[in-house]
């Protein structure tokens, strides 16, 4: 679920939608996802002194709550 959420938004957000990958590590208490956007792009998905990947961050961790496992967004170059 918080693969598709991570997807869907970066693809809402880039001008190259098709460049979108988000690579799922799971761990015993964390998850960690890598989201991969085209060059271009990493600079839509951070925002502005990060606000877009905080609200990523922040959603992600809304939506993790009831199952008790951290999800940690990392965005790759």
């Amino acid at each position: 679920m918080e693969k598709e959420l991570v997807s869907y938004v970066a693809k809402a957000l880039v001008d190259e939608p098709d460049e979108v990958e988000v690579n799922m590590i799971e761990g015993e208490k964390s998850t960690i996802l890598e989201l991969k956007v085209a060059a271009g792009d990493v600079g839509k998905v951070i925002g502005k002194h990060g606000r877009i990947a905080k609200a990523l961050r922040t959603i992600l961790s809304a939506s993790t709550t009831r199952n008790g496992k951290r999800v940690v967004l990392e965005i790759l170059d």
